[in-house]
């Protein structure tokens, strides 16, 4: 499965074109809109939110409800668009580019014209077509009994109790249990009492002008083992989910599992050491490898990490320099968020989709679910007399 994602941050819509998906899927619409207004949810949230109410937009690849095989191609208008074009078409040059942005680069790279042309296309708006997209990834996956869901582990310098991750044996009921708190919560926190401190943390950046981090985690449950490969770098299970949480705007750091505290751990304790029970197959009592060991699946949970810097845009501004005159300025201010660590552990959870439901196709067939689904499970067969 591939896709190109297209459009502007206060363009008319964006786009994204899905090719490679299988037919035979069922489309369920008001999943992918659930999907997206969880991306907009969350305390810390900028104006922006409240003008939004983004809905997918299904133009081909899809018949009654069922993919085709087709290219699928889908639009999400931008409200925002009506109230903001004209003023932006004419606005001046903008000419204060803001540290930790792409303004200036950007503005190196394609010898733009203004920095406005940049910022419409690097800005984070973009990951709702790749919500989206994951979405679509995530209905495929269920067809395996593949869950995904993301949450907020840190804000600033405010971490959940680790007591309140779920572990390496946290059944599926308790995993559901954990999952419905955090999707009670307004920052996708499972622990009440870091997320009141949170809250508070936010409110203070936000009246000093300020912008907050932290860090997100991603658990996908019900992952087969064996996909991905060693045998080619790019064929690596964790290559292709660390490239694809890196790529959204603000992530600086990915993790897997025990992630940067891994070298810390001794090899004896460390290692996810290996157990059998008739019952339940090969298994294991803790998950230090994130569900991966050489480059593949080992049918743990997956489990991704990625560590968010603060937002660019901060109201309070940054020193900079004009672009023309080279005299020193504060950076230019557009409408952003405080935090968007929760948003950004949606976005996480849809990247994951998408290249785990990749590692299923390139395991089990790209053409039709049904055949995928045969070809699954003659392989969990084969799993089960191992």
């Amino acid at each position: 499965m591939m896709f190109l994602t297209a459009g502007e941050s206060h363009g008319q819509s964006l786009t994204a074109i899905i090719s490679g998906y299988p037919s035979g899927v069922k489309i369920d619409e008001e999943y992918i809109n659930e999907q997206l207004a969880k991306r907009q949810a969350g305390f810390g949230r900028g104006a922006r939110m409240l003008i939004e109410k983004d809905k997918v937009k299904i133009i081909s690849g899809v018949s009654k409800d069922i993919s085709t095989g087709a290219p699928i191609s889908i639009i999400i208008d931008n409200l925002d668009w009506k109230a903001s074009h004209k003023r932006i078409e004419n606005e001046g040059d903008i000419l204060n580019p803001r540290p930790g942005h792409a303004d200036l680069t950007g503005y190196f790279k394609y010898r733009a014209l203004r920095i406005r042309d940049v910022i419409e296309r690097s800005s984070a708006r973009e990951t709702v077509a790749r919500v989206a997209v994951g979405a679509f990834a995530g209905l495929l996956l269920k067809q395996f009994g593949v869950s995904t869901a993301g949450f907020t582990e840190q804000i600033g310098d405010i971490s959940i109790d680790l007591q309140s991750s779920p572990g390496a044996e946290m059944d599926s009921a308790k995993q559901e249990i954990f999952f419905d708190s955090v999707e009670k919560s307004m920052l996708r926190c499972p622990d009440a009492k870091a997320e009141e401190k949170m809250i508070n943390l936010i409110k203070h950046a936000q009246s000093q002008g300020d912008t907050l981090g932290g860090v997100v985690r991603v658990i996908s449950a019900g992952v087969v083992a064996g996909l991905g490969s060693y045998i080619q770098w790019d064929q690596r299970l964790d290559t292709r989910i660390a490239a694809a949480v890196m790529s959204i705007p603000s992530v600086k750091a990915v993790g897997l599992g025990a992630g940067f505290t891994s070298g810390k751990i001794s090899g004896t304790r460390f290692h996810d050491e290996i157990f059998y029970e008739i019952s339940r197959g090969f298994y294991r009592k803790q998950n230090n490898a994130g569900g991966v060991e050489g480059g593949m699946s080992n049918g743990q949970n997956i489990e991704v990490t990625a560590a968010i810097k603060p937002i660019p845009t901060t109201t309070a501004g940054l020193k900079t320099v004009n672009i023309k005159s080279k005299e020193m300025e504060i950076s230019l201010k557009e409408r952003s968020d405080v935090c968007a660590v929760p948003a950004i552990s949606i976005i996480a959870a849809a990247v994951v989709n998408i290249e785990l439901a990749n590692a299923y196709q390139h395991k089990f067939g790209e053409d039709n679910i049904a055949e995928m689904i045969e070809n699954f499970n003659n392989y969990k067969r084969y799993l089960e007399n191992i």
